[in-house]
């Protein structure tokens, strides 16, 4: 089974993403860390090279390809990216989004970064504004459109924990013999597939 699960910055994707492949025995593909490995070969921060794919769309495009062709080609895989479920389109089974407030984001980005909580909140949102300019431009996807989600959990609610076994319980009780149908993604959205 292909799960997606996508987030904004801080909201937790990647440590609850890691958590759950690992619970379920699946294997975890993760955009981000890819994006982090591209931009310490360019030797650029996350940001500066998120500015720079503003300016070269070949940067996301090739990524978000790759994530494409993962999804299209493997099993028992946790896609993790912003456009994970985006990408995945109907190969996904399941697409789940992670969310928290944003000053809860900007305190654990802040937190993890060792930066000031001005400097998150700067960061954060000009990355924010960023990602949502390329999404736009590239793809046509609004990427605060949650429509394509099949659950959404506000990650400030609960502990890594506690997500984890909601996320797990999810995966484990989808039957597809009771799936009475998922929000498709339209295709113009999908370039890659």
């Amino acid at each position: 089974m292909l799960v997606t699960m996508s987030g904004p910055p801080g909201s937790g994707t990647s440590s609850a993403a890691a958590a759950v492949a690992d619970a379920l025995g699946y294997e975890h593909v993760s955009g981000g860390d890819i994006f982090r490995e591209l931009a310490a070969e360019h030797s650029m921060t996350v940001e500066e090279f998120g500015e720079l794919a503003a300016e070269d769309e070949t940067i996301d495009t090739d990524l978000d390809a790759r994530l494409s062709e993962i999804a299209s080609e493997r099993d028992d895989v946790i896609l993790e990216s912003r456009l994970a479920g985006w990408m995945a389109g109907d190969h996904a089974v399941l697409r789940i989004w992670l969310d928290a407030p944003r000053s809860v984001r900007i305190d654990r980005i802040a937190d993890r970064e060792n930066w000031s909580a001005g400097e998150a909140r700067e960061r954060v949102l000009g990355r924010e504004q960023n990602e949502r300019e390329r999404y736009r431009t590239y793809y046509d996807i609004d990427v605060t459109d949650r429509s394509i989600y099949d659950l959404i959990i506000n990650t400030a609610r609960w502990t890594l924990e506690a997500e984890v076994s909601l996320l797990v319980a999810a995966v484990r009780s989808y039957d597809p013999d009771d799936d009475e149908g998922r929000t498709p993604v339209p295709e113009y959205t999908v370039p890659f597939a």
